[in-house]
This record gives C-alpha cells, structure tokens and sequence, in this order.
C-alpha cells in the first residue's frame, strides 16, 4: 500500500472516544483525532463552558469522519503535569470556598444544605451543589461569596439521589453504592416493582440511603416478570396432581405455586410441572 493511500484512509477515519468528568458521570463522545489515547488517560477538552479535564473511560474506537458530524466536541491534548497541577489548585481552592459558603449559610440561617463546590478549569466560576426542601432566596449569599471569593458564583438545587451520589456510602446490603461506585444514570423504580418480586412493601425496607426507593429493585425485576407469566395468578382455579385448588402464593424462582386445595382446606406447593394443563374445547 503506498503512502498516500495510508494518508487518505487516516484522513477519512478519526478516533471517537468516551470521556466522563465525574466518576459515575454520563459519559460523552469526543473527537480524539489520531492521539494515542487509552482508557483511564486524563484529557483537556472543550465544553461549552470553555476547556475542563475529563477522563476516557473506555478506548477509543475508529470511525468514519461522516459518522462524527460537525457538533462532535475535540479533545484538544492529553493532559500534561501543569494541567494536572491546576486541577489539584482548583481542587484546593473549591474546598476552601466550600467552608466559606458553609459558614455563610450558617450566619444567615437559610433552610438549605450545602454538598460540595466545584471550580472550573480556567477558575473563573465556582458551583455549589446544594439540597433544600424549599425554594430559597439566596441572592445576598451569591453577593456576599462574589465579593469575597473574587469569582463567579452559581448554586445549583439537586435531589435526594444526586445528593447521595455526590457523597457516597455503603448500602444495607454491605456494598458501596451502586450511584456512586458504577450507576452512571438514574431510571425510574415503582412500588409495583417490588411486588412483582414478593419484597416486603414496608416504605423503611424499600428506601434507599436518599430516601427514595432502591436503584437495585428494577435490576431483576424483567426476570422475575417474565418467570411469572408461565404461573397461574394468585387466586385462580387450577387443577394439579396433588389436588385441585386455589392459588394463594407464586414462588417465581422455584417456579411453582401454593394452592388451598379445596377438598380439605390445606395448603400444598405445587411445581409447574405438576399443574395440569387444561386441552382447548374442540
């Protein structure tokens, strides 16, 4: 193959990759170009909020420059020492700034909580993520940190689960949580699931550390659905080969039901393949 035939096919490929700027963060695709990037590398990348550090967190794949389209961000490099060493400056300069939000919502006894700060890259603006029940009217506080922090400032109200993640913790199940340790995106979660899987339905059993209920019910709550579409419903008729009955009780795991057998009102676990199967009328 000649040199320009490798020339043009570098031209017509480009390398698109996967970055996130918080551990657990939504991941984005950026345009990579031809750097040598690898999965765990920091990078400088462009936002719209101006440049910021990001890490690729899966390796970059090759596709067809038409494929990319024109809105698809650039990495600018990887990441050198002096970058790095601004990031742990901001790191630095956040946390103080932290206490300093902190100690002013104390003074002004305003019904909010403070979770953490962040910097920009470039310095020019700090956020503080903070929960509260209620609206807040925080415009002296944005003032009184803007002169004092010489910066930018902008609170932003999260929720209970993005709270959580934010900080942390160990789970009743003895693990890390799963917001903070790998659940890149919340998704919906219903009481109904939780039935669908014989769960105790009391609110302190279902509630996860955020108070709302537990990211982990919808994990197999499709199983447990579709393992229960071959099971007659509770409270249906059917006939088996230890008697004939009502269903009082599925076990969906072991794929069999408790009947109230009729002729001497007690109750028997039949298996799935014990039911007998009623032949369509002719």
């Amino acid at each position: 193959m000649s040199a320009e035939s490798t020339d043009s096919n570098e031209q017509k490929s480009r390398a698109l990759v996967k970055v996130q700027f918080r551990p657990t963060g939504t991941l984005h695709d950026y345009d990579a170009g031809h750097l040598p990037l690898k999965r765990g590398d920091v990078v400088l990348v462009q936002t719209n909020r101006g440049t910021n550090l990001a890490t690729v967190a899966a390796e970059p794949r090759s596709v067809d420059v038409r494929q990319l389209g024109k809105g698809t961000p650039r990495v600018i490099k990887r990441a050198d020492s002096r970058a790095l060493a601004k990031r742990e400056n901001n790191l630095q300069k956040a946390r103080k700034a932290q206490r300093i939000c902190a100690h002013r919502i104390r003074e002004r006894r305003l019904p909010m909580r403070l979770i953490t700060a962040e910097s920009t890259f470039d310095g020019s603006k700090i956020t503080f993520f903070f929960f509260a029940e209620k609206r807040v009217d925080f415009r002296e506080l944005v003032r009184d940190l803007n002169q004092t922090l010489h910066t930018r400032v902008e609170m932003k109200h999260i929720g209970n689960r993005d709270e959580t993640k934010m900080i942390g913790g160990m789970g009743p199940c003895g693990r890390e949580l799963c917001c903070s340790s790998w659940l890149r995106e919340f998704s919906s979660v219903s009481v109904r699931m939780a039935k669908e899987q014989g769960l105790s339905l009391k609110p302190s059993k279902l509630a996860g550390m955020c108070g709302r209920l537990k990211c982990c019910l919808r994990y197999e709550y499709e199983t447990y659905r579709e393992l229960g579409r071959a099971l007659p419903n509770v409270g249906k008729k059917v006939e088996s080969t230890k008697g004939n009955g009502v269903v009082i009780r599925q076990n969906r795991l072991k794929q069999s039901v408790v009947l109230r057998v009729e002729d001497d009102d007690v109750e028997v676990e039949v298996m799935l393949d014990d039911l007998v199967r009623k032949r369509p009328e002719s």
